[in-house]
């Protein structure tokens, strides 16, 4: 799923990883990936903005303004009279961080 296009504020940093793979397992939308153990953006407008990747790297190598995607599953449950899903939580889990 795609959010907003060109609006993401996730920014990389890959010259402060340590390539430990933190951000690759819990972000839910396989946003970043991983190369000679420095992580880099693979597609931006998957994120969502969720700040998993951000709360789980000790080493300051990505950096986002969290919130932003949450509202946007939000309307976009709203407009597809559907509930908000983020996919931020466990497999099959509805609007666990919205």
């Amino acid at each position: 799923m795609k959010y907003l296009s060109k609006v993401s504020t996730l920014k990389a940093f890959p010259e402060n990883c340590a390539g430990c793979g933190k951000c690759l397992d819990v972000c839910p939308h396989s946003v970043l990936t991983m190369a000679a153990r420095r992580i880099s953006i693979h597609d931006i407008d998957r994120c969502m903005e969720c700040g998993a990747c951000t709360n789980n790297c000790a080493f300051e190598a990505l950096k986002v303004k969290t919130g932003v995607g949450c509202a946007s599953a939000i309307i976009n449950g709203f407009l597809t009279n559907s509930a908000p899903s983020c996919d931020c939580g466990a497999a099959g889990s509805v609007g666990t961080c919205c």
